[in-house]
């Protein structure tokens, strides 16, 4: 049993015990160093004062105060209200703050007493009267508060900000303030990044904290400071041994150090507490802890959010790549590539084939070209629905059925019937075009039929046309309709004839006109084809294919594009 975990609960109590004997060992070696080396005050109180100073006159007072200062006389009226401020005096912090902050002011210096509001008119509308009023009647000190006030000065009027104090002096007020933009802009800061900090003595568990540190923390406002110990005990479990961590490397190790604390009021804000030493001499005992605390929420989660972004792109990634390799592995298996196969029909045959690369390198364009029994050569060239492995996948059931089918020595009509009715067997989502044709040596005639693809198009004497449709036109692509019914067009080739089979990806261009596709296609087909002057080799007709895909292919296309060349050699 001793060998086994101890239970959540026992878990965390150990944890706040070893963070508080933490603080408390540490409190004891700053007492005991305390008690070695004494203060200077005594019992008594502080050593008397030295014999021979005097007593300090009014404006001296005023003048050892490090911030500006104004003596105020409150005029009550009957009611007991204050219904006028005069001004008697001044101290050199003061004066040293108008000459600062209006350098080139006209303004004449005054002395004795004059109307506070009369001399500074924008203050009257700031909250000093309440605080004037209050501070006279409750004989107690009000502030600091934050006031802006407006003074024309030599350039123009100067917004000026302070924070404000109005204290009881005898039967007048004194009115401080210090610059106000600095611990405005602190507390600005400290809300813009979500911001705050503490030092705790580790003597006395005292605390000095910034503004908005209680709310910082989610603390309500008027709840007491939090030592150390009790910022333990309101912490998560989870977060527990990082705190320990951080306290262990602060106080025993004297280094900066940072942990994330989760408080149990507040779980779902994350705060990335960071902390170091304060030492009253250089390498001596840790006295207090400086700390900033800095709500990360809304970075952890950004950063969660990235992570499962970039993990899940590198799934998504892995898995395109396996398909990719799976259906190019496929794709190889099932589509030929010509050799002189087809000499023995007085053919020649090239084939260029470009990938969508947004769909792992594969798609469903499809071709074939195969010797039958009765003589004949069957050739088809298709594009299957979709992309990746599935688009593959239909493409090479297509491309198996027809072949099957082809030896039922049936004509090209009837193979595309049947072929449909395969397709639309297999359900809405094996939908696929195709060109499908018989050529016929002895006569030279190439019959085909078309199921929703783009008509062949044959170069004859340097000049591109597509071939006419079959009656009735085009047909409907495979797998949309069962029952559909095809017709078939016959073209007798001649010597030197080329008859272009292609895919609509070599062609479309992204909100563009089907018609000015086809018109491209024709003039670039001419184009290449006089400029490449393919000669009599196979070799210099793929050439010619090469040229001819180069030309049309580029960033615009979002298919993948096919381009099966056949050129008339010599009659059988």
């Amino acid at each position: 049993m001793d060998d086994l975990p101890p239970a959540p609960d026992a878990r965390v109590r150990l944890e706040l015990r070893a963070i508080r004997e933490l603080l408390k060992s540490q409190r004891r070696r700053i007492r005991s160093q305390a008690r070695a080396h004494p203060s200077p005050f005594t019992e008594q109180g502080r050593p008397g004062v030295p014999p021979g100073t005097g007593h300090p006159t009014g404006p001296e007072v005023l003048d050892a105060l490090p911030v500006p200062a104004l003596l105020l006389t409150p005029v009550s009226g009957d009611d007991g209200d204050v219904v006028e401020v005069h001004c008697t005096s001044h101290n050199a912090a003061a004066v040293a703050y108008a000459a600062e902050r209006f350098p080139d002011s006209p303004a004449p210096r005054w002395s004795g007493p004059v109307s506070l509001y009369e001399r500074f008119p924008s203050l009257s509308r700031t909250p000093v009267p309440r605080m004037i009023s209050r501070a006279h009647h409750d004989r107690e000190v009000q502030g600091p508060e934050a006031v802006e006030w407006v003074v024309d000065g030599a350039s123009g009027p100067v917004r000026l900000i302070a924070e404000v104090r109005v204290s009881p002096c005898g039967d007048r007020l004194l009115l401080t303030w210090e610059r106000g933009h600095h611990l405005l802009m602190a507390a600005a800061a400290q809300r813009l990044v979500r911001t705050c900090w503490a030092e705790w003595n580790l003597g006395d568990d005292g605390v000095e904290p910034s503004r908005g540190f209680r709310q910082a923390l989610g603390l309500p406002a008027d709840s007491p400071l939090p030592t150390l110990s009790d910022l333990a005990g309101a912490a998560t479990p989870d977060t527990l041994p990082g705190l320990y961590q951080m306290l262990y490397e602060v106080i025993l190790r004297k280094r900066t150090a940072d942990c994330s604390l989760r408080l149990r009021r507040t779980p779902g804000r994350i705060t990335r507490m960071t902390a170091e030493p304060v030492r009253i001499a250089p390498g001596g005992l840790v006295w207090g802890i400086r700390a900033v605390f800095t709500d990360v929420t809304a970075e952890r989660l950004r950063r969660k959010t990235a992570d499962h972004a970039e993990r899940e792109a590198r799934r998504q990634r892995r898995h395109a790549e396996t398909l990719g390799e799976v259906a190019e592995a496929l794709r190889e298996a099932v589509l030929p590539q010509f050799h002189d196969e087809l000499a023995a029909f007085g053919l020649q045959a090239a084939v260029v084939y470009r990938p969508d690369a947004r769909a792992a390198g594969v798609g469903g364009d499809w071709y074939k070209a195969r010797k039958l029994p009765d003589g004949q050569l069957l050739v088809a060239l298709g594009d299957a629905r979709g992309h990746g492995l599935a688009a593959v996948t239909l493409m090479a059931k297509l491309r198996y059925a027809l072949a099957g089918l082809a030896y039922t020595e049936q004509p090209v009509e009837q193979l595309t019937y049947w072929l449909n009715e395969s397709a639309c067997a297999d359900g809405i989502e094996s939908t696929a075009t195709a060109v499908i044709a018989r050529y016929h040596p002895e006569q030279s005639l190439l019959r085909w039929t078309c199921a929703g693809h783009p008509n062949p198009v044959l170069l004859r004497d340097g000049r591109a046309t597509p071939l006419p449709s079959p009656a009735g036109g085009p047909g409907l692509p495979l797998g949309v309709l069962t029952g559909t019914a095809y017709a078939a067009a016959a073209a007798p080739l001649r010597t030197g004839d080329v008859v272009l089979m292609y895919s609509d990806g070599l062609t479309e261009r992204r909100n563009s006109d089907p018609d000015q596709d086809t018109l491209r296609f024709l003039d670039a087909a001419a184009v290449s084809f006089r400029a490449t002057a393919p000669g009599p080799g196979r070799d210099e007709l793929h050439r010619y294919a090469e040229d001819l895909v180069a030309r049309l292919d580029g960033p615009h296309r979002t298919d993948d594009a096919t381009l099966l060349v056949l050129r008339r050699t010599t009659p059988l």
